[in-house]
């Protein structure tokens, strides 16, 4: 596959806040500008937006969400149960709730 030199010219403010946002999400100006580009041919159109919250997301309170509902469901005695057997679950209350309409 051959390659070609792509060159443009950027405001320097919107380059550096964009390679900031960029660099949040793992990414190199360059990739960013590569992956643009394939996506919109894919779409046939402007792709998909990729954007960070306005606010810091903070993990550690996903992590304490999941700490609870691992607790809970071992306070329940369903903590190991196969997804095969959480599969039954649901759809035994599914049917009980069909049963009571």
């Amino acid at each position: 596959m051959s390659s070609s030199v792509f060159q443009m010219r950027l405001d320097d403010e919107l380059k550096v806040e964009a390679a900031a946002i960029f660099e949040k999400l793992g990414l190199d100006l360059p990739t960013a500008i590569r992956m643009f580009l394939r996506r919109s041919i894919l779409d046939n159109g402007i792709p998909f937006s990729m954007t960070l919250p306005k606010e810091e997301y903070h993990a550690e309170h996903a992590v304490e969400a999941m700490r609870q509902m691992s607790a809970a469901a071992r306070r329940n005695g369903v903590s190991e149960l196969s997804l095969e057997e959480i599969n039954k679950e649901i759809a035994a209350v599914r049917q009980a709730g069909e049963a009571r309409e």
